[in-house]
């Protein structure tokens, strides 16, 4: 059964973060609300928490996971980014904008599009989520909430709680978050290309 989280949105106990995100470094899979939607998210390296969320979504190895980050210096641990694509980005973050870019070595292989060799970044405009990461110390592997078959994530925690309680190890629950995910841009080929029209506001990059 999944442990269950339930956090201030605005004053996250500073105690029940460091529960969670000690759970995270022991390997756990969990639940958590960000700036557009819940997120799954585990630990980068964990193999097994990779795996999990495959398979809880359903997912082939052409999809973009997502490392959410604290702030621009951790970001750029893990991507390539130029200075005008850095500027493009800083104008737009923290925000419901997922980037896709050319990963350093920093990235473990198994999160890399097969062929493009990139990976998804955001930095969140949320504060549990930003508390979350900033306690971590790195950033936290994440793919949306939605499940298979179904047109729209869900925005509940308790009821993530009831549908999950076996497949993921805990639930955040600072309260309703949305139904809208990020928007995603990608900049591998160093122009903005929309891929997916999501939570952020696309018309810089159009």
């Amino acid at each position: 059964m999944a442990k269950y989280f339930d956090v201030h949105p605005e004053n996250p106990q500073r105690r029940t973060i460091s529960s969670v995100a000690d759970s995270i470094r022991s390997g756990a899979l969990v639940a958590y609300p960000t700036d557009s939607c819940y997120a799954l998210g585990c630990r980068l390296g964990s193999r097994d928490g990779i795996g999990r969320i495959r398979s809880i979504r359903d997912l082939d190895d052409r999809h973009h996971f997502t490392l959410v980050c604290q702030n621009f210096a951790q970001l750029g641990q893990f991507v390539h980014v130029d200075n005008d694509v850095f500027r493009a980005i800083k104008a737009a973050t923290p925000g419901s904008y997922t980037f896709i870019l050319p990963a350093t070595k920093e990235v473990p292989r198994q999160l890399l599009h097969p062929k493009k060799k990139t990976v998804g970044v955001r930095i969140p405009d949320h504060v549990v989520a930003q508390a979350l990461v900033e306690e971590l110390g790195e950033p936290l592997l994440s793919s949306t909430l939605l499940l298979p078959g179904e047109d729209e994530p869900m925005t509940q925690g308790w009821e993530i709680k009831e549908r999950l309680d076996h497949a993921v190890d805990a639930v955040v629950d600072s309260g309703d978050c949305g139904t809208e995910p990020t928007t995603v841009i990608d900049f591998s080929s160093g122009e903005p290309e929309v891929v997916r029209r999501g939570a952020g506001d696309t018309t810089r990059f159009e």
